[in-house]
């Protein structure tokens, strides 16, 4: 797994945001075994007390949960995941629109310059 951080901010915040979307994206399923901590640091380059951490955020948030014999599960609750990951597209759309209205873009501009970029890829 490919773990990218970068030195703008807090490591942990960056392992919560990757993990979370490891498990949005699917690549980590809701029911499966989260690797121990110590597996998990060392993968990512990081203290496992930093990794100790980003799995607690997560599981106070809820997309973990763990089962005190056997360790860290992603939850199984497939609609908050469903949840979070709409609300991820909405935080990335309303960016994405932010950034294109300074570029001087009204919404109708933006929709046709989509579109004319699905229609280019699908020929």
């Amino acid at each position: 797994m490919q773990w990218q951080l970068e030195g703008d901010r807090p490591i942990y915040q960056q392992l919560v945001e990757q993990i979370m979307m490891q498990i949005v994206s699917g690549q980590r399923k809701a029911g499966d075994k989260v690797p121990a901590v110590r597996e998990l640091a060392a993968e990512a380059g990081v203290n496992p007390n930093t990794m100790q951490r980003a799995l607690a955020d997560l599981e106070r948030q809820g997309l973990l949960y763990t089962n005190r014999t056997s360790g860290r599960y992603v939850t199984e609750d497939e609609e908050m995941i469903t949840k979070i990951r709409e609300r991820i597209a909405e935080e990335r759309i309303c960016a994405f629109l932010e950034s294109m209205s300074q570029l001087g873009f009204t919404q109708e501009q933006v929709l046709g310059l989509i579109q004319r970029e699905r229609e280019e890829k699908n020929a």
